[in-house]
């Protein structure tokens, strides 16, 4: 797991977002300009981060095992991301093995907990409450219907995630259209978010934050002039900060470093 995930507000209404898709087994869409946070949440929510490395090295099992049932358990959630070239069916039939290998987990818990568990188990894909899909603009016309075959047989739970104008796109697919249930504009950080996650990453380079301080007012100021709350820029920003400090032999974050760090970035408009 990433060890540096920062709990936003941002965070946890998409927490309450996905809990409601999964919930009313519907299909919800997430949209959202690049580099907010979306794949990090997305991926966090699904505990993908564990679960990805550790179903790709299928193999013999270890003491670590049970950790892991028990995370597929809690999230019954696959997270996935098509190819950019690629056909429906095998799309279809990607989505199958993490469905299956996720539900293997699952059902591994849920044996651990029961010595004498049911004869008839349900099958182990159908265990998988919900599917989030990233970089959904990627779906042809052909895995949209095949995926709302898959949610109209199963009635599992499906995310699409995408960027601003996606839900609009959806408006011509009019039976997909007709099954959306939430949508979820996951915005980019505000100044109180901001203020937070500066003073974590003031704390990894050994400083302390004081948005009361002259000095380090400006350098926020010229943070938030630069990414405008964007949390992909603030994380590509600090190593470089870092960078200009080592080098310069500085102690001060000031906005003089931040313009030196983000002038070796290239940041878009």
């Amino acid at each position: 797991m990433n060890q540096r995930f920062i709990v936003t507000k941002e965070h946890r209404r998409f927490v309450e977002f996905a809990n409601a898709v999964r919930k009313e087994r519907t299909i919800g869409i997430c949209h959202g300009d690049a580099g907010v946070g979306k794949t990090n949440s997305a991926r966090r929510y699904a505990n993908w981060d564990a679960l990805e490395p550790y179903i790709n090295t299928w193999g013999p099992r270890g003491d670590h095992d049970a950790k892991h049932y028990a995370l597929a358990n809690r999230s019954r959630t696959v997270f996935y991301t098509p190819k950019v070239l690629y056909r429906a069916r095998d799309l279809m039939h990607e989505i199958d093995h993490w469905q299956i290998k996720v539900g293997i987990c699952a059902e591994e818990h849920l044996r651990s907990l029961d010595p004498n568990p049911p004869l008839e188990m349900p099958p182990v894909a159908l265990l998988v409450e919900l599917l989030i899909i990233d970089e959904a603009e990627r779906l042809t016309s052909t895995a949209l219907e095949l995926l709302r075959d898959r949610h109209d047989r199963e009635h599992l739970s499906m995310i699409l995630i995408g960027m601003p104008g996606i839900d609009q796109r959806f408006r011509h697919y009019p039976q997909l259209y007709s099954r959306l249930g939430f949508s979820h504009h996951y915005r980019a950080l505000g100044r109180d978010e901001l203020l937070f996650v500066l003073d974590r990453h003031w704390k990894l380079l050994g400083r302390t934050l004081d948005p009361d301080d002259f000095t380090d007012a400006q350098a926020i100021a010229a943070i938030e002039r630069i990414t405008r709350g964007n949390f992909r820029l603030l994380e590509r920003l600090f190593p470089q900060v870092a960078r200009v400090l080592k080098i310069n032999e500085l102690e001060t974050i000031t906005d003089d470093v931040i313009e030196a760090a983000a002038s070796i970035l290239v940041i878009g408009n």
